[in-house]
Parts: structure tokens; sequence; C-alpha cells
């Protein structure tokens, strides 16, 4: 279902994409867009109900996105992507192709997700988090070994920090701005440094300005 009304002229919507209702198209986007071998159309999109492409923002064919979805400008998905509902992606950030996206995750402006990875429901990505997926970079045999990060429900990645490839962010944890993730990072851990350590648990965490605990909703009677 399409309302012509909402998709600015300048878009360009390629064959067998479905976009659902009340989703805006703004100026020079382009949605449906095939990877290379493919036909136009012959790969279905699917954008849900309810999203706001904002302009110069390309979304290639072959992904599935659930509703209310919503991007900054000039955002980069690539194709066969599953993307679940209330998911925002910000400007300038590239998500490659086969990466799994649940439900309410946001990525800030200029990240970068690699293909294979996988972002739980609830996670966080802060803005120029680098993720990484080729431990041995050109090496003839990488596409075999290929493997993005795992984030766990909730999990929180600070602005700038770098995650190398196939290691698993544990629910709740936070990750400090500018750190550079070398192993698995344990459930509720807070982790900072290169390569990052872990300093804290979240429940040792203050607010300056309150005093309380900033994530004692996720800690129950802990916090």
């Amino acid at each position: 279902m399409r309302d012509e009304g909402d998709i600015a002229p300048t878009a360009r919507i390629y064959p067998n994409v479905q976009l659902g209702e009340g989703c805006i198209v703004e100026d020079f986007v382009i949605i449906g867009k095939p990877p290379r071998g493919a036909a136009p159309g012959e790969l279905p999109t699917v954008v849900g109900p309810g999203a706001v492409i904002r302009s110069h923002t390309v979304i290639y064919a072959g992904n599935a996105i659930g509703g209310h979805f919503q991007t900054g400008h000039a955002a980069l998905l690539r194709e066969s992507n599953t993307i679940g509902d209330n998911v925002s992606v910000g400007s300038h950030t590239v998500v490659e192709h086969h990466v799994q996206i649940e439900d309410r995750v946001r990525i800030h402006s200029q990240a970068f997700v690699p293909e294979y990875t996988t972002l739980r429901r609830g996670s966080w990505l802060g803005p120029g988090a680098r993720l990484t997926n080729a431990p041995h970079p050109l090496c003839p045999d990488v596409p075999k070994c290929l493997k993005g990060p795992i984030l766990e429900p909730g999990a929180k990645i600070g602005a700038n920090a770098t995650l190398l490839p196939g290691v698993t962010i544990g629910e709740n944890a936070l990750v400090g701005a500018g750190a550079v993730v070398t192993k698995d990072v344990a459930a509720g851990a807070v982790v900072t440094g290169n390569p990052a350590k872990q300093v804290k648990h979240i429940r040792d965490l203050r607010c300056p300005e309150t005093g309380e605990n900033p994530y004692r909703h996720l800690l129950g009677s802990e916090g």
C-alpha cells in the first residue's frame, strides 16, 4: 500500500517495493535498489507503516523492515537485512547486508554495522561506533570467516567505540566511548579502554546530577 502524497517526486522507488500506510519518503531517497547480480524487482522490499525515510537515504532490495522505522539523512542500508519495529538509523550510518536488527534498536549517526551482525532488542550504538567482522582482512578465505558482533538486549556502545569480529556484548552491558573491545563482555559489565576491560558493573553507576543509578529500572532489587 502506498500513499503517493507522502513520497517526494525526486525519490526513486524500484519495482516490488511495498511501503506501509503513512510512510514519508523525502527527496532523493532510493528504495529497492538491486544488489549486484539481481534484476530490478527481483528481490522484494518491505517497509512497514509509519516509516520516515529522510533525504538521500538508500535502501537496497531484499530488506524486510518493520513499522515506524526512521532514518536520518543519507543513511545506507544494503540488501537482505531483517529489521524489527521502532528502529532508528542515524544520518550517514552504513548498515551492510545480512544484518539482524530487532525491535527498538537505536543506531546513531556515522556508525558502521558490517554484514552478519546481530543487534538484539533495545540495544544502542552511539555516534561513530565501528563494528567489524573480518578477523584477517584480505585473507583469501575471508568470506568463510566473516562474523559480526552480537549485541544482546539492552547493550549500549559508546561513541567512537570499536568492536572486533564476533564479540558478544552481554545484556545491558555498557561499552565506554572510544573503547576497543577484543573479547566478550559480560552482562551488566561496564568496560573502557584499549583493550577494553571491566571497570564497574552497571549497578555501580550514579548520575552526577541526581545521584541515582541511571539503570536502576533494569536491576530490580539490585539497584
